[in-house]
């Protein structure tokens, strides 16, 4: 009977133990995602970016270290590194890689054929043969697209517009993007049709700019075009400023004209990026990335510094200003 006694207070206290005990203990933790960042150059060169990022994220109730765990891998311009990067983040399970820029996009294409990729902002991904198809990329990659030759084209069109005396152009390309020949091609084209003529100058680390702008001023260049590159865009005041030195006309991306370039033409950047969180949303909620169409960039803004144009004595055609969506005073 004791016994009997015993075992009775032993099956309350145990009882008493459970019910004491917090549901969410007993319960199994739901499991957080994780989203790896692979990004070419450093961290502070893309600090909009990756701030726009996270700022999309959290607009869908992704607060990191609650809801999701950001893992940031940066190879800091040093591109023998991204393989390496990117076979960690493989290593280390995350549910999606966002690639900033093309250079990092085909790294983590090599790196893994099943985690969920997502481009913020591609050039010609068929082109580039990164996708078979825009409606149904069918692979692991997906995000948005913004077409490059009639952005090159619209580019030199306008600095052709604000500058008529320019005849030479000094164009800007990192060999080791893979979309560089593809710019040229586009640029090549469009110059031809401007009668302007084109000289391509390769760099492929920042400490080659002051040898490289040493170069343009031997070769009497009268404007440059920054190509569209990871690599330019983390220095696009150290460019835009040694234009400005050797009284260059410059022409780039939108952000480009924001950090002291002449013109800028292109897609909102931060836009972009904050749109790319709708990607990663989805993918997380079930979507499979080939299900997910890459979207294309409709709007390109253009932007025209005109505290350059008065530093280079340029007066901007009326014609011109009209047609800017934003203009630096």
């Amino acid at each position: 009977m004791g016994e009997l006694m015993t075992n009775r207070r032993h099956l309350a206290l145990l009882g008493m133990s459970v019910l004491a005990t917090p549901f969410h203990s007993l319960a199994r933790s739901p499991k957080v995602p994780r989203v790896g960042f692979l990004i070419s150059e450093t961290v502070s060169g893309q600090a909009s970016r990756v701030d726009a990022l996270r700022l999309g994220l959290r607009e869908r109730g992704y607060v990191e270290g609650k809801k999701i765990a950001v893992e940031i891998r940066s190879a800091d311009g040093n591109y023998d590194l991204l393989p390496g990067l990117a076979a960690e983040l493989v290593s280390l399970k995350v549910d999606v890689i966002v690639a900033f820029g093309t250079k990092a996009v085909v790294e983590a294409m090599r790196a893994t054929t099943t985690i969920p990729i997502v481009e913020p902002i591609m050039g010609d991904p068929v082109g580039l043969g990164l996708s078979s198809n825009l409606a149904r990329p069918q692979g692991n990659l997906t995000g948005s697209s913004q077409f490059g030759p009639e952005a090159y084209a619209k580019r030199l069109e306008f600095l052709k517009e604000a500058v008529p005396s320019i005849a030479r152009v000094a164009v800007l390309v990192n060999p080791v993007n893979t979309a560089s020949a593809f710019q040229v091609h586009a640029i090549r084209a469009a110059s031809d049709a401007l009668k302007l003529e084109i000289q391509v100058f390769e760099i492929q680390a920042a400490k080659e700019f002051g040898n490289t702008f040493a170069a343009i001023a031997q070769g009497r260049m009268e404007a440059t075009l920054v190509s569209t590159d990871t690599l330019f865009r983390a220095n696009y005041p150290e460019i835009a400023e040694r234009a400005r030195r050797q009284k260059l006309a410059s022409t780039g991306t939108r952000e480009f004209a924001m950090a002291g370039g002449l013109i800028g033409y292109g897609v909102d950047d931060a836009k972009m990026y904050r749109r790319a969180a709708y990607f990663v949303d989805r993918i997380l909620k079930g979507s499979k990335p080939g299900d997910l169409p890459i979207e294309q960039a409709t709007r390109l803004e253009l932007v025209i510094n005109l505290k350059t144009a008065k530093a280079f004595g340029i007066a901007i055609p009326q014609s011109l200003l009209v047609r800017a969506d934003e203009l630096i005073q």
